[in-house]
């Protein structure tokens, strides 16, 4: 009987697999790769292409899996090693995404003469390559397929999103579209490219000066863009987002085609030089405009750098968006201490800290669009899983001599957010004050920091973190990752950790954000929004030297500190941050808000 999508009851993990499995072998197929992602390479994509999660119950943003016919496994990094406990099924095995990643396993999992599937539109270029080399030292043999066998057998699949598009004024974005565009134009004639494909949402938002909302918090339209070195754009997006303004205003920029018509579109690059970046294209594209006669030309996303410098009307509007997101943090932090240890959960105050953004937002004339991602609220145990995400099932209250951690952001129309603050709820341990205090050190650290034009984000990872490894500590993720203005959160290509390579300019915005978890008891972060500052001169040095501005505002917490562990100069820091915090927050507040800022910003030097 066949089932259809109402009166079909859930499959389990091991039936979804088995299910899976057979269509494979129907397919002469051992496996089949299963990313987190969409043609897009999105890193939260849609309800309607989160196949990880469907099949394997992991939600978080990070993610792959491995079917073969005998075994799956399912890997995630430090963030989410919790996380996928508790979500997978012990049906996939459950490995390190850095320390043993899929294609290494693949070639110790596979054998001689095994055909593994892949639906290239979901694989990078990069990512094809890596598993068709590991899939080879085995033996074995890669295969793209026409279709995703798991949306065969995904029964309630959602619908692709439709949400609506509006332009994104100049008066925000700083540079009129027509000039963007202009600008990437004569940078691909001077790398010799004919046309470049621009498959990231963020990407094309940030080029035609648009935001959508095809994704819960990310101001994205999901599209596809062809640039040509010379001549009008096409943008391929589905015209049921677009109000008859809007699509006037695209119309003067770009030729307003369909996503069906992008893949003839890429067939109309036959004899044309192809800029593609390997890492954010999926394979399919690379395919399609080689089988065209199209000579790829591999290179960074050309929009990728010019997007992550700020200009200056976009840090003035992520300056505007820091200074009101602090009003409201004091305001909930301040509601948050009134309340007796034991009466709150971590989803009452997740949904108080969103209305008092909305109130902040309505006082000062700006929208609160969103919040920028599913707010990190973890009590106790639940704050060492790095990217917990409160469920019913998993809600706790905020119960006495704990630790609170709360992750959180927003999305208005001049500016993103995105800050972490730990709170003790009651009174905290000597443990708890010592590692918060050695976090505090490497955020200090990363604060301060003065490094010269080209350092990149790995040179600088180890300073957040030499204070906790004197201790024999350390944090499973990256200190911190760039921000999009009115973007999306986690804004590539510069980023401060272990793989951070790309050099750090001025303009560019990151976070802050060391940490510290114990497994089972407790969560600490604290983090700030930083913007990298242009070079300047240091007294008696022989080169000037780039700095970063913090933006964030908002008081960390003194109850957590212990003062012996830091040092004249750290203490400095903290009292001049608080300083500033106070001095820049009180106008936008009341009486009874003022006295507690007072109070949670005092001078402990």
């Amino acid at each position: 009987m066949h089932e259809t999508r109402s009166s079909a009851a859930p499959l389990s993990t091991p039936a979804k697999l088995q299910r899976l499995r057979e269509s494979l072998a129907r397919e002469g197929l051992a496996g089949f790769l299963v990313p987190h992602g969409d043609e897009h390479q999105s890193e939260y994509p849609p309800p309607s292409s989160e196949r990880l999660a469907w099949l394997t119950g992991f939600t978080g943003s990070a993610g792959f899996a491995i079917v073969l016919a005998d075994k799956a496994a399912i890997f995630v990094d430090g963030r989410y090693t919790l996380q996928a406990a508790a979500q997978v099924d012990p049906a996939f095995a459950r490995e390190h995404l850095i320390e043993n990643p899929p294609s290494r396993w693949l070639a110790s999992n596979v054998k001689t003469g095994d055909r593994i599937g892949y639906d290239p539109w979901l694989l990078t270029i990069a990512d094809v390559r890596r598993f068709t080399e590991a899939a080879a030292a085995a033996g074995a043999e890669l295969v793209p397929l026409a279709a995703n066998p798991i949306d065969a057998i995904w029964i309630d699949r959602p619908a692709p999103p439709l949400g609506a598009v509006a332009p994104h004024p100049a008066s925000l974005a700083g540079e009129e579209a027509t000039a963007k565009i202009a600008r990437l134009q004569a940078d691909l004639v001077a790398k010799k490219a004919d046309t470049a494909v621009l498959a990231q949402s963020d990407s094309i938002a940030w080029l035609f000066n648009i935001r959508g909302s095809d994704v819960a918090h990310n101001p994205t339209a999901l599209a596809f863009a062809v640039l040509p070195a010379r001549g009008t754009p096409g943008l391929f997006i589905d015209g049921r987002k677009l109000s008859n303004s809007v699509r006037s205003e695209l119309t003067a920029l770009a030729e307003i085609e369909s996503p069906a018509s992008f893949v003839a579109g890429l067939a109309a690059l036959a004899g044309k030089r192809v800029l593609l970046d390997p890492a954010t294209t999926a394979d399919a594209i690379r395919k399609l405009v080689a089988d065209a006669g199209g000579t790829i030309l591999e290179g960074a996303d050309p929009v990728a750098l010019p997007k992550a410098r700020k200009n200056e009307v976009e840090l003035a509007g992520m300056r505007r968006a820091h200074l009101r997101d602090g009003a409201a943090m004091v305001r909930f932090l301040r509601w948050l201490d009134a309340a007796p240890p034991g009466t709150l959960d971590e989803i009452a105050v997740a949904e108080k800290l969103r209305d008092f953004r909305a109130e902040a937002a309505a006082r000062d004339g700006m929208e609160l669009v969103d919040l920028s991602f599913d707010t990190i609220s973890g009590a106790g145990p639940n704050g060492a899983i790095v990217h917990y995400r409160v469920t019913p099932e998993t809600n706790r209250k905020l119960e006495a001599n704990s630790l609170y951690l709360v992750d959180s952001g927003a999305q208005y129309r001049d500016g993103t957010t995105d800050i972490t603050r730990t709170i003790p709820i009651g009174f905290p341990t000597a443990e708890m004050r010592e590692r918060f205090t050695l976090v505090l050190k490497g955020h200090i650290a990363i604060a301060t920091a003065r490094f010269p034009v080209g350092a990149s984000g790995a040179q600088l990872d180890t300073l957040a973190r030499i204070a906790l490894w004197k201790a024999g500590l350390d944090y499973d993720h990256g200190t911190g990752h760039g921000v999009g203005a009115f973007l999306s959160v986690h804004e590539g290509p510069a980023r401060i950790s272990k793989m951070g390579t790309v050099p750090l300019e001025p303009g560019m915005i990151l976070s802050n954000e060391p940490g510290y978890y114990k497994t089972g008891a407790y969560g600490i972060r604290i983090e700030n929004l930083v913007i990298v500052a242009p070079p300047a001169p240091i007294p008696g040095g022989d080169r000037a030297m780039l700095a970063f501005e913090t933006i964030t505002l908002c008081p960390i917490d003194l109850r957590l500190v212990e003062p012996s562990l830091l040092s004249r100069d750290e203490i400095a820091w903290l009292d001049a941050y608080h300083a500033w915090v106070a001095s820049s927050l009180a106008p936008l507040l009341d009486m009874a808000d003022r006295d507690w800022l007072t109070e949670a910003t005092r001078p402990i030097g």
